[in-house]
């Protein structure tokens, strides 16, 4: 089982993704909060590349759902919800569906939509994430949805800590690009929040006034929820161990 990192979609190759496991992340925030919403009991999640195609669907969609993303940070006007996972709580989500668009992450998933298979992890579900990537018996790519086109180091973070579980349940061969994730998930593993603080991506998050969300998405392994992607409607649904 080959086993690489890619740091940003606009890297990504054919060869990256046909025939391949692929595993999205966008630590701060989009894949923690889609995660921590499938765990909440959120029916499932519509991923759009832009806030316009969520709008569009939402005013046409029958049946219980929730407009959810944010722009630079904060919930589009007349949005449900933000892209702050704390909010996405049972008393909130349950049993509906999720219209959601956000600036990186939902455009990664959409980048890697040719995949095989298609999951959304985190920090907050490395492990489960791992294993789902091992059932799926395929090579495998961790995707990092980066930072208005650069290189997001806590993505790296997540992916590396997804490595570093590979590692401990399966025969891998892993690339230099995910032996560097790894080696930055372990160096920051003692305390991920205040590795992931410095980033980039968090200064943006704290400067909007959503510090907790860095907290949460530092947390390692609270989850043992996968979101797995429908490539083709990419729809987010909670896979099954």
């Amino acid at each position: 089982m080959k086993v690489d990192v890619v740091f940003l979609p606009k890297d990504l190759t054919e060869a990256q993704v046909s025939g391949r496991a692929v595993a999205v992340f966008d630590v701060l925030r989009a894949t923690t909060t889609m995660t921590a919403a499938l765990a909440a009991g959120a029916r499932e999640i519509r991923v759009f590349a832009s806030t316009d195609e969520a709008r569009s669907v939402a005013k046409t969609f029958t049946g219980a759902k929730l407009l959810c993303g944010e722009t630079r940070c904060l919930p589009p006007e007349g949005f449900d919800l933000g892209n702050s996972p704390g909010a996405y709580v049972a008393d909130v989500v349950r049993d509906r569906t999720l219209l959601m668009s956000t600036t990186n992450g939902t455009r990664a998933i959409v980048a890697a939509r040719q995949a095989q298979k298609l999951f959304v992890a985190a920090l907050v579900n490395a492990r489960a994430a791992a294993e789902a990537l091992v059932r799926s018996k395929l090579d495998i790519t961790l995707l990092c949805a980066g930072t208005d086109g650069a290189v997001a180091p806590e993505d790296l973070v997540g992916a590396g800590a997804v490595v570093f579980e590979l590692l401990e349940k399966a025969e891998v061969n892993t690339s230099a690009n995910a032996a560097e994730a790894q080696t930055l998930f372990l160096a920051g593993k003692d305390d991920l929040p205040r590795h992931l603080r410095v980033t980039t991506g968090a200064k943006n998050v704290i400067a909007a006034g959503l510090e907790s969300d860095v907290d949460f998405a530092a947390r390692l392994n609270v989850f043992d929820v996968v979101g797995e992607v429908d490539p083709q409607n990419l729809i987010v649904r909670r896979t099954l161990s």
